[in-house]
């Protein structure tokens, strides 16, 4: 993997806690900010890929049996 350097500007309060945070992990501060960054990257593709799937399952449509062919009308559907 080819990583790159970042420069990141975090609240001093947080930096504390956040490097309290990885020592109780036993990790780098580091490796505990690249874990969640790959994290949620993954998860936003994973959202992404069942937004697609479920976009295309609609533009598809389902198979109700009935062939395509509509049997009934609408006043069948709803009788006054």
């Amino acid at each position: 993997m080819d990583n790159q350097n970042i420069t990141l500007s975090i609240p001093k309060d947080v930096l504390r806690k956040a490097k309290i945070i990885a020592v109780k992990r036993q990790t780098s501060l580091s490796r505990l900010l690249t874990d969640m960054v790959e994290e949620l990257v993954s998860s936003d593709e994973r959202y992404e890929q069942a937004r697609e799937r479920q976009i295309k399952m609609m533009q598809t449509g389902f198979n109700m049996g009935m062939n395509g062919k509509i049997t009934w009308t609408r006043d069948d559907l709803h009788e006054r």
